[in-house]
């Protein structure tokens, strides 16, 4: 497994630089004096206060999801489009994709928070809410594992009909499973997560997952997931918001 985290640090730098965001560049780190890091961190609070308020530790698992959701919609669409002509589909995009949903879906949001930082306290505290920690690594599990499937199939210039139809399965499966996920995090799991703490344990988890987000992404890794995001739906054709606004319903048969 070191060798593909290798190949995959290098993939994400290589999609970085093709769509404009530089998502793992390393920003400064704790080499600096304590008193740099704290004037940072109260600009960076500034500027977030700036903008409409500090983000919570909640809302940040939130938004993240509403990066990986950008994701799977890219999946969904890409499978429609493998049953009906996989040489049209773009691998590289897929790959990138993909490539954003390891790194800061995947070894970030997941390893590095979720399963560090929020299922243990939620599954010592039992209830409801416990009863999924097991279930949601589980299912981080079988995303790595489909994960690996969809970087692999994306290696070559074009997609066939031979394998097209395994990858849109195997997308779909994804697409559902994580849709499910992220709902039963949101509504349930987050929530049980923030009655386990304290208002001043809540204020150092806000400061924790800024320090781990500016670590392994730099000052702005949120930011530029979103850019990264919003390149990879330009490129497939799927970044104009209008194009989803769904048809009107049928008329009503009447007897």
């Amino acid at each position: 497994m070191n060798g593909q985290s290798f190949d995959t640090r290098r993939n994400f730098l290589r999609v970085a630089a093709g769509v404009g965001a530089g998502l793992l560049i390393n920003g400064c780190h704790s080499e600096g004096k304590s008193d740099d890091k704290a004037v940072k961190k109260d600009s960076a609070k500034t500027a977030g206060e700036a903008k409409g308020g500090e983000v919570t530790a909640t809302e940040d698992l939130m938004r993240e999801h509403g990066v990986l959701r950008r994701a799977l919609i890219i999946y969904s669409e890409t499978a429609v489009k493998l049953r009906g002509n996989p040489s049209a589909i773009n691998p590289q995009a897929l790959g990138q994709t993909a490539t954003l949903f390891r790194a800061f879906g995947e070894e970030y949001h997941e390893k590095k928070l979720e399963e560090a930082y929020i299922f243990p306290p939620v599954k010592r505290a039992g209830g409801e809410p416990g009863t999924y920690a097991d279930i949601l690594i589980a299912q981080h599990q079988r995303g790595r594992e489909i994960t690996d499937y969809i970087l692999g199939m994306t290696q070559g210039a074009k997609l066939g009909t031979s394998n097209g139809d395994e990858l849109a399965r195997a997308l779909e499966s994804l697409v559902r499973m994580y849709r499910s996920h992220a709902a039963r995090e949101d509504t349930i799991v987050f929530p049980a997560w923030k009655q386990t703490l304290t208002d001043d344990e809540l204020d150092e988890m806000n400061d924790k997952f800024e320090d781990i987000e500016h670590e392994q992404f730099g000052e702005d890794g949120f930011e530029d997931a979103v850019k990264q995001i919003a390149g990879i739906e330009q490129t497939l054709g799927l970044a104009d918001l209008v194009t989803f606004t769904a048809p009107p319903p049928p008329p009503l048969q009447t007897r």
